[in-house]
């Protein structure tokens, strides 16, 4: 066998959420030193309605656990079956976790090693695009089983790794195995169970020196994979870090953007040392435009159809009147120097020369169709200027009022809606009280060139679920 002792499981639940859904069915094959020494299945009463979708999925309604035993009237043996074994499942994750919270709410620790046979598969078999149990079942050709219980998807994955020990050889099943199964060397000075409990989900995490000093926070989509790679990196950089932290902890979140706006927020509130100001930090720029007539300001010696606004000057309103964004005043001129140039524009009548009569130092290089000198009408500059900037115009927030992101995890079960007003970002609520706070919440809004593009960047994609708040 792939392990000298290993444990095949399966459950089936009322749901796919382990704080609120509970077993209803265990299945097991246990094997050691590749000989099967436990085969054992159970129904389970979940104490709870079993859903209708759930019952024609699985075949398990609730006539059929009503006198089931409790998972508390099975737990013991169940440890009793596991000790000592590595827990193989399809998709561990999702078995592990509703075992883990089973056993903690009767108070006890669960906390085996555990391998998953979806990685497994895809080691084995990289030729193939799918690893679920359906496909397993129609690749390896298998029938007979009672497909959607937990002892048929066990014995469809035992019949996997039986055709992969054929096809492939023992050792190349062994070594997928182990690779999956390998523990990276940790610092000594980490504690290897709390790397062990980190969710392979969103997140931020915290790294902390002497006294409590935070050294680095960073965000993941999986926060367990990301703080291995800061803990066994040879960079230099990275080991000093690891050498210096005496601690560290986590907090999931229930998506990427949650994780990304929280990151961001515990940055700017704890300046970690090991941290890179954030470019939140940094003063960023926009063009505006003349409010009222465009084609002519009040004065030419004095005004300029074009301001450069930093974020505080900005308001969030008006953003069809700014165009471009940039990292610094230097960056700003130079863009817009640019587009005079290619356009032949007035660089008086824009500002970026000083102002008084006389024609421009561009109009006597044919640069400048001279409204400068009364060559030009202004409002035909003004029609040729606006058109040049339009590539650069900022977009006017398309709703009608706020919105809400939101964002949910199947494992944590957790909720949170993040709410948004002309590109200002409100707050996150992660119940409905507080997104009726939200909602009714009156805010002075202070545009954030950041948070502005974050959302041109995350409102298109498909899997943004935007709430309309405005009703």
């Amino acid at each position: 066998m792939i392990l000298p002792a290993v444990t095949f499981l399966d459950l089936e639940t009322t749901g796919a959420t382990p704080l609120k859904d509970r077993i209803t069915e265990i299945a097991l094959v246990r094997f050691d030193h590749g000989v099967e020494t436990v085969r054992w299945q159970t129904l389970v009463n979940p104490q709870q309605p079993i859903p209708p979708f759930i019952q024609s999925l699985t075949g398990i309604n609730d006539e059929m656990v009503a006198d089931a035993p409790l998972f508390s009237e099975v737990a013991e043996k169940l440890q009793s079956l596991l000790e000592g074994s590595v827990l193989a499942a399809h998709n561990v994750r999702f078995d592990h976790g509703f075992l883990k919270t089973e056993f903690k709410r009767i108070g006890v620790s669960f906390s085996p090693k555990v391998l998953c046979t979806v990685k497994l598969s895809r080691l084995l078999y990289p030729q193939f695009y799918s690893h679920g149990i359906d496909a397993i079942v129609e690749r390896h050709q298998i029938s007979g089983l009672a497909r959607h219980r937990a002892m048929g998807d066990v014995e469809a994955i035992l019949v996997m790794l039986h055709d992969a020990r054929r096809d492939l050889g023992d050792g190349a099943v062994e070594a997928a195995a182990q690779k999956l199964m390998a523990v990276p060397a940790l610092p000594p000075h980490v504690d290897a169970s709390l790397v062990g409990e980190l969710p392979e989900a969103p997140g931020v995490y915290l790294f902390y020196g002497d006294k409590d000093v935070p050294l680095y926070i960073g965000k993941a989509t999986n926060l367990r994979a990301r703080v291995l790679s800061h803990l066994t990196s040879e960079a230099s950089k990275e080991k000093r870090l690891t050498q210096e932290m005496k601690k560290f902890e986590w907090i999931p979140t229930a998506g990427e953007l949650s994780a990304l706006l929280l990151e961001s927020r515990l940055v700017r509130q704890h300046s970690p040392l090991y941290q890179r100001p954030s470019r939140r930090e940094q003063s960023l720029f926009s063009w505006q435009l003349a409010v009222g007539n465009p084609s002519r300001p009040a004065s030419l010696s004095t005004t300029s159809l074009l301001t450069l606004v930093n974020e505080d000057d900005i308001d969030p309103s008006q953003l069809r009147q700014l165009f471009g964004i940039f990292k610094s005043k230097r960056q700003a001129v130079e863009a817009l120097r640019k587009i005079t140039d290619m356009s032949h524009l007035c660089a008086k009548m824009i500002g970026l020369e000083p102002g008084g009569s006389g024609a421009c130092s561009a109009f006597a290089l044919n640069r400048c169709k001279g409204v400068c000198c009364g060559k030009e009408p202004p409002e035909i500059h003004a029609l040729r200027m606006q058109q040049a900037l339009m590539a650069h115009q900022l977009k006017a927030w398309p709703y009608r009022g706020k919105i809400g992101i939101e964002e949910y995890n199947l494992e944590n079960d957790l909720r949170q809606v993040h709410v948004f007003e002309h590109w200002v970002y409100l707050g996150v609520a992660t119940d409905d009280d507080s997104l009726q706070a939200l909602r009714e919440q009156k805010t002075l809004l202070h545009f954030d060139l950041e948070t502005y593009r974050l959302l041109l960047k995350m409102l298109p994609q498909k899997k943004t679920r935007v709430l309309d708040l405005a009703g």
